[in-house]
């Protein structure tokens, strides 16, 4: 009897339900006599032996529910090798919970931390294969995470929403889309939304480009200018300050975040009436798209066939694509962040596209 755990990790995103469906069923195909076990809320289930056996009730009408029927939280890995209250080792206590159940592996579905921990866990002894979860698009390793397209969609509505609104009332609107440290998502749901102004963190931004774009604009006739802006965008002036410095302006922030503080600035330069959007958490709820269902599909089938091969180590990853395994330790703790000199952003210049640099 083969025995498979399963968690998801970290923030939740579309298409979760799916890629573990993916898994299972490719599995139950084989023919192979398998046990699945379910650990509740991430990595706190493993820890703290929290977890059920799952039935194939579990994964039935699944594959379009969003959010994840094993439920996550955030176990920073910076904390993993700290002992909790208790003094409980945290990483023994996987370990143990792990050989408990005699698994013969463990499916860790997540981002960039939970891929250091998969990674971790890995070098410890244990047999590992991870999925690439995450909106954001930023793991090392995959041109392609499952989420990333739905949230791409939720983004790109609301600032299909904006435009009518923007547009009767001759404003300026800025759209806030998700991304602290990266900006694919914000890129990509400017461009198919035609947002004027993107601001992504990779691109420090200059206030008096975004107001110049404005007035561009102004002089062309058009009544509203779009701008979507990443959490993480950051201004050329604030790029330049050492971690201690930003961390001191930050302490004293007076703005809810960088969009309030961009709006404020476009006001007092331009004269315009700005007006702050902010999805937030919507992008990446709600139900998967389409193409998320299928990607996350086949990579579930991809990871459950390296089980049965006994391949462990891996993150199941899109490259060219094509599906391939990419082993953990090459890319964890590694971002794909969007490179100023992307095709893509040359692209984007060229439909005039302004990017505050």
């Amino acid at each position: 009897m083969m025995r498979i755990g399963m968690l998801t990790s970290g923030g939740d995103c579309q298409a979760l339900n799916a890629a573990m469906r993916g898994v299972v069923k490719c599995i139950a195909h084989s023919g192979e006599e398998v046990e699945f076990y379910g650990f509740k809320n991430g990595y706190k289930g493993l820890i703290y032996g929290d977890f059920r056996m799952l039935t194939s009730h579990d994964f039935s009408g699944i594959l379009t529910k969003g959010g994840t029927i094993l439920g996550s939280s955030r176990t920073p890995f910076k904390t993993i090798r700290e002992p909790d209250e208790n003094g409980l080792d945290k990483v023994e206590a996987m370990k143990q919970n792990y050989y408990k159940l005699q698994l013969d592996c463990l499916v860790v579905l997540g981002g960039n931390g939970s891929q250091k921990t998969a990674n971790l866990l890995s070098e410890e002894g244990l047999n590992v294969v991870s999925l690439p979860k995450t909106i954001d698009n930023d793991l090392w390793g995959t041109d392609m995470t499952f989420g990333f397209q739905s949230a791409v969609d939720v983004a790109t509505q609301v600032i299909d929403n904006i435009h009518t609104t923007a547009d009767s009332h001759g404003r300026v609107f800025i759209i806030e889309v998700m991304g602290h440290k990266v900006g694919w998502l914000t890129l990509n749901a400017g461009l198919a939304g035609g947002a004027d102004v993107i601001l992504i963190p990779e691109i420090p931004y200059d206030i008096n480009k975004i107001c110049e774009a404005i007035e561009a604009r102004d002089k062309r006739g058009s009544r509203f200018t779009i701008i979507a802006v990443a959490e993480g965008a950051i201004s050329k002036k604030d790029a330049k300050l050492s971690k201690k410095e930003y961390k001191e302006k930050m302490a004293n922030y007076k703005y809810p975040s960088v969009s309030y503080e961009i709006a404020e600035a476009i006001q007092k330069k331009s004269g315009h009436e700005v007006r702050v959007t902010v999805p937030g958490h919507m992008q990446r709820g709600g139900a998967p798209d389409p193409y998320d269902r299928v990607f996350a599909s086949r990579l579930g089938a991809e990871a459950g066939q390296l089980i049965l091969d006994k391949e462990y180590g891996y993150m199941v990853a899109y490259k060219n694509r094509e599906i391939v395994k990419v082993p953990l330790n090459e890319i964890a703790g590694k971002l794909k962040y969007v490179s100023p000199d992307a095709s893509i952003i040359k692209e984007a210049k060229m439909l005039g596209v302004c990017f505050g640099d």
